[in-house]
């Protein structure tokens, strides 16, 4: 195998924060509109719009699909006159580091995990970014960096609600 491209710099980052950012508070509208974009040109599931149906679930209330984003528009942190920071984008210069000289870079791979625990109306959501591993091999393109961009949400309370990893490849 040729030498690593993993300096002891890019080693030392890994599981440090890249960057972190806070949702507005959700509302319940966020969630009617979100399930209603989602499910088009289907009704979506009366758990995402109907408070008194969602009053008599488990949930006790209206709860967001999964899949809501409460970060597909603005943001309290970074707030709109901050520079934005793409969610998937990542370089190791976010913590100062010289990343390694590359010709592409390719999405791979995205893994979704969730917890029991749902957004809300109110719940303010803050996502953590960080790179949590590195790992090489040879490919047809030749020397392959694959790098996994971990994206962590907590509500304001500290529960963990998802973690979504994404996998990139550098050649």
């Amino acid at each position: 195998m040729k030498d690593s491209l993993v300096t002891d710099d890019m080693q030392n980052i890994v599981g440090k924060v890249m960057r972190e950012s806070v949702s507005h508070p959700v509302s319940t509208s966020d969630i009617r509109k979100w399930a209603i974009s989602v499910y088009y040109p289907e009704e979506p599931p009366r758990l995402f719009w109907d408070e008194e149906y969602a009053a008599t679930t488990t949930h006790g209330g209206i709860v967001a699909p999964e899949e809501f984003n409460p970060f597909a528009w603005s943001t309290q942190k970074p707030s709109l006159d901050e520079p934005k920071v793409s969610g998937t984008a990542f370089s190791e210069r976010e913590l100062g580091i010289e990343p390694p000289k590359y010709k592409a870079i390719l999405l791979s791979e995205i893994r979704e995990n969730y917890s029991d625990v749902r957004i809300r109306p109110g719940d303010v959501i803050r996502a953590t970014h960080r790179i949590t591993n590195y790992f090489e091999r040879e490919g047809r393109m030749g020397h392959m960096l694959y790098t996994t961009l971990s994206n962590e949400w907590h509500n304001q309370s500290e529960q963990w609600i998802r973690t979504t990893e994404s996998v990139f490849i550098r050649y």
